[in-house]
């Protein structure tokens, strides 16, 4: 990666479980983990299962910082973190942020309480990185590091989730899933997010007609994600959360018709490598 580049990476695009099999091969089975890169900073959202990948990618570049923010605590946004390496190596500073159960639970309890017995078979004390747990509340705005914004909002998902809006170097990318829509109304908070976004990632797990029977799921369409990108100038969105049982053929379908709406528009796939 060059000083000077801007990079986002999908981990794991896809949603509630992961998958494998010859249908699932080009856009892949891992779930929620994306990397957002920039002068040798490297921050993760969620740790789904393709956090087992990313920690190698970091490995291999001698990352020694990283921060974890999580949108919130569902299994396939967190199953992968007791196999993210870093946080084993006493040679790496891993930073890891969560506001969506705030005045409930904290970072320290939530992962506290993730990986122990008999869940899992040791406790986060036998982690050797330098760990921070890091705290905030919807609606904040964050300063991870000199030259990075974050703000965040509360998005519409059972137990509560975090949208985010990350400003870096003139670019802004907003990450707008786990979230459902309300039927003839656009969701004001993933306006603000994405409101003028290089990038924005959309929580497509659903079409419109699946929608009247997974009401409550706390998930959303691509139909909608093309009526916000519209309405909130993005430039380019990411059809992302995919459902367990959407094909490869399915997703083509699926970008094919949302292209049709809105040309930026693209179904994100398993160690796809963007600059923006």
């Amino acid at each position: 990666m060059k000083n000077d580049s801007f990079e986002l990476k999908f981990w794991g695009v896809r949603g509630s479980i992961p998958v494998s099999g010859p249908e699932f091969e080009r856009y892949g089975g891992n779930t929620s983990c994306i990397e957002i890169r920039h002068d040798g900073r490297h921050i993760i959202f969620d740790a789904g299962t393709g956090a087992r990948e990313a920690a190698l990618s970091l490995a291999k570049d001698g990352v020694r910082d990283v921060d974890v923010f999580f949108t919130h605590s569902h299994y396939d946004h967190i199953i992968g973190l007791p196999f993210f390496n870093p946080i084993y190596d006493p040679k790496v500073s891993v930073d890891i942020w969560s506001g969506h159960l705030a005045g409930k639970t904290t970072t320290r309890q939530l992962i506290g309480q993730f990986m122990r017995p008999p869940w899992f078979p040791v406790e986060p004390d036998i982690c050797r990185a330098t760990m921070k747990f890091r705290d905030f509340v919807a609606g904040d705005t964050l300063k991870p590091h000199p030259g990075i914004v974050i703000h965040t909002a509360k998005l519409n998902h059972p137990g509560g989730c975090i949208g985010y809006r990350v400003e870096w170097a003139g670019r802004i990318i907003a990450l707008v899933y786990d979230t459902e829509h309300m039927a003839g109304r656009l969701d004001e908070a993933a306006l603000s997010l994405m409101k003028d976004a290089d990038l924005a990632v959309y929580d497509t797990t659903y079409t419109e007609p699946e929608m009247p029977k997974h009401l409550g799921f706390g998930h959303s369409t691509w139909q909608e994600g093309v009526k916000l990108a519209k309405k909130a100038g993005v430039k380019r969105l990411a059809l992302f959360h995919h459902a367990p049982a959407r094909t490869d053929k399915e997703l083509d379908d699926m970008e094919r018709d949302a292209r049709a709406s809105f040309p930026g528009a693209f179904a994100s796939f398993d160690g796809q490598l963007l600059e923006l």
